[in-house]
């Protein structure tokens, strides 16, 4: 055993046998529900924050994530297997470390490293020989080589030699029933050969499935292609959306009839818009690292108009469909259910909702929301606080905006009490009659239905051989 191999391979024992010390910096929605699984696999977990309440709260045995619960947390602490800190010294002690901190975007569109930068200095600061750190904060390619890489050498340390270094895309998705971290398969990229090994065995002791590629730069890059593809197909049918509204045809009903195509055919469906941390950034840290390059990123530029216009689409159709019923926007009482980003979770990052809402107090509207999952929430330094979803309080808006079709909402209540409704989501696509006038994105199909039937005449087909 040469001395380059001597560090490897104790710590690659010491991750076998779970005798490594694991850290997690940021204890979000990543981190910690990485955070328990690794205690959950029999290693010592730190997880450090600078967020002081996270931490007392983590120690209390509380959860902050909906996807973690607050048991799993307080069984943790209590074995003392899991530890959430604020001292930053106390990742000395860690044998591997991944990183999972926020990746903001700037007003202007480029990626604000802050939070990466500050976590790699601080694990930089607190490097030795022996330790694996892994970046899983989704950033733009040539993050891990360009601000980690260069940090931990400057201690005069070896990497793939004393110290080893890797990127692993997080893949959560909030709210998930089926795909958690654990069964989510985990894609990793080493810096050399020797880092992608010992970065395997660390996310091998945890994770049902482990896919390595040649460099960091890959698995920076499949993140962003994940996302831009689900932004682009998302684009895609929203404009379809309006493209169906303006011939007069249910997009919804297409959508089905192309989805029992068994082959080329993928089904995303249209709404008011894009939310979460990945599909509305993500892309443009790509974009971003290509205009360096002075390269344009045409389909992910086009891809962010359509999806970030879909809230003035919504406004559009509230105030035309008030207008039907005699009433101006300016004035109106409107009732916006749902404003988390996605049904049946509490996460309101980039939610449309906030944009429909500040739209329609633009023009004048007075709005009000419930949300069963989110009770208050604050933007430009104001308080807002969802209303009980009264019968009273639906039979006095003027207009109930479906934002977010959350399943704990009695539709059924909704129609029957409500006088018009706009469904954003097809959330009553499949109800029956209804007391309220329901709009939505494109006409119903059982609208259609009592249109007159077509007098084109029909076309006449020769016979094979004639």
């Amino acid at each position: 055993m040469t001395p380059q191999t001597l560090v490897k391979d104790r710590l690659l024992a010491k991750l076998r046998d779970r005798s490594a010390t694991t850290g997690v910096i940021g204890l979000g929605y990543v981190g910690l529900p990485l955070a328990m699984e690794l205690a959950e696999a029999g290693f010592q977990v730190i997880g450090y924050d600078v967020s002081e309440r996270v931490v007392r709260a983590l120690m209390r045995g509380e959860s902050h994530i909906q996807d973690v619960p607050a048991k799993q947390v307080a069984r943790h602490v209590k074995s003392g297997r899991f530890i959430a800190t604020t001292d930053e010294a106390r990742l000395t002690d860690c044998d591997a470390i991944s990183i999972a901190v926020p990746t903001p975007l700037a007003k202007t569109r480029d990626p604000d490293m802050a939070y990466v930068i500050a976590a790699s200095e601080a694990v930089a600061r607190r490097a030795r020989a022996g330790m694996i750190i892994v970046l899983e904060s989704t950033t733009y390619p040539g993050t891990t080589r360009d601000v980690l890489q260069p940090r931990l050498e400057s201690r005069g340390l070896v990497l793939g030699v004393d110290v080893f270094l890797a990127f692993s895309p997080e893949r959560v998705d909030p709210g998930n029933p089926t795909w958690n971290t654990k069964n989510t398969p985990k894609v990793l990229g080493g810096i050399t050969p020797a880092c992608t090994e010992v970065a395997t065995a660390l996310y091998e002791s945890c994770i049902d499935r482990v896919v390595p590629v040649s460099s960091p730069e890959s698995a920076e890059l499949v993140k962003l292609l994940e996302n831009t593809f689900r932004s682009v197909n998302i684009a895609m049918v929203n404009e379809m959306a309006i493209i169906c509204d303006r011939l007069g045809v249910d997009v919804f009903e297409v959508i089905d009839a192309a989805s029992t195509k068994p082959f080329g055919f993928m089904r995303f469906t249209p709404g008011p818009g894009i939310g979460g941390h990945c599909i509305p950034l993500d892309p443009h840290y790509l974009a971003w690292k290509m205009r360096t390059l002075n390269y344009k990123t045409r389909f992910i530029d086009l891809a962010s108009e359509i999806n970030s216009g879909m809230p003035d689409v919504v406004v559009h159709k509230i105030a035309d469909a008030l207008n039907d019923d005699r009433k101006a926007l300016r004035g109106s009482r409107i009732l916006v259910l749902g404003v988390a980003y996605k049904k049946d979770i509490d996460d309101m990052r980039e939610s449309p909702a906030l944009d429909v809402m500040r739209l329609l107090e633009e023009r004048g509207a007075e709005v009000q929301y419930h949300d069963p999952h989110v009770a208050s929430f604050r933007e430009d330094g104001h308080e807002r606080a969802s209303v009980a979803l009264t019968d009273a309080v639906l039979a006095k808006a003027d207009a109930v905006v479906i934002v977010t079709d959350h399943s704990s909402i009695d539709w059924a209540r909704v129609t029957s009490k409500a006088s018009l409704i706009i469904d954003t989501r097809n959330a009553l696509g499949r109800s029956g009659p209804t007391k309220a006038r329901v709009v939505a994105l494109t006409p119903r199909a059982a609208a259609l239905r009592t249109a007159k039937p077509s007098k084109a005449p029909a076309i006449k087909r020769r016979a094979k051989g004639k």
